[in-house]
C-alpha cells in the first residue's frame, strides 16, 4: 500500500475545490415540485388561487392549469410576490403544454401567468411598474420590468408572464 503524503493530499483537496468551483451551482438543476397538488397546496396557504379555462390540472392540455414540475423557487417566488405586493393573485398557466419553448420556460418550471382580470389588475399593474424596474420590451412587444431578485414580469395585456428566476420578489 503506498503512503500519500501531506502534499498529495493538498494535491487532492485543491482538485476537488477546482472542480466545485469549476461546475457551480448553477449547473444543478433546480428542486421541483413533482405533483401538481403538491404546489397547489402551497400556492392555497398563501392565498394564491388558480383557474383554468378547462377546469383541470392535466400538464398534457393547453386549456389546463398545471403545476406539476414547477420549480420551488417560482412557487416560493409567487408567494413572496403576492406577500410583498398584498395583491390578490390568481394564476392561470402554469408547466401545462402550450406554452413557448425554452430553457427559462413554463413547461421548465420557471415561468407562471398571473390574471390582469379585473379585480386584480389595478393592483398588480401598479405594484409591478412602480417597484420593479422597466426594463424594455421583448420580441413580441410585452414591456418587461425587473425585480431586484432577477425576476422577469411581461406585461401580454391579459396576464403577467413571470419568469422566476429566484425564489424572491
Amino acid at each position: 500500500m503506498k503512503k500519500t503524503g501531506p502534499l498529495s493530499a493538498l494535491a487532492t483537496i485543491t482538485l476537488m475545490g477546482a472542480v466545485l468551483l469549476t461546475t457551480g451551482v448553477s449547473d444543478a438543476a433546480p428542486a421541483k415540485w413533482a405533483r401538481h397538488s403538491d404546489a397547489a397546496a402551497q400556492f392555497e396557504r398563501a392565498g394564491i388561487t388558480s383557474v383554468s379555462s378547462g377546469g383541470c390540472t392535466d400538464w398534457d392540455r393547453s386549456n389546463c392549469t398545471s403545476f406539476t414540475n414547477i420549480n420551488k423557487a417560482t412557487v416560493s417566488g409567487a408567494i413572496a410576490f403576492k406577500q410583498a405586493s398584498r395583491c390578490k393573485v390568481i394564476i392561470t398557466g402554469g408547466t401545462e403544454t402550450g406554452h413557448a419553448s425554452g430553457t427559462y420556460s413554463h413547461r421548465n418550471g420557471y415561468k407562471v401567468d398571473m390574471s390582469r382580470g379585473k379585480a386584480v389588475a389595478a393592483c398588480l399593474d401598479s405594484y409591478i411598474t412602480g417597484t420593479f424596474t422597466y426594463a424594455g420590451k421583448r420580441g413580441d412587444g410585452a414591456r418587461m420590468y425587473k425585480s431586484p431578485a432577477g425576476n422577469v414580469y411581461a406585461d401580454e395585456r391579459t396576464h403577467w408572464d413571470v419568469t422566476y428566476l429566484k425564489a424572491k420578489v
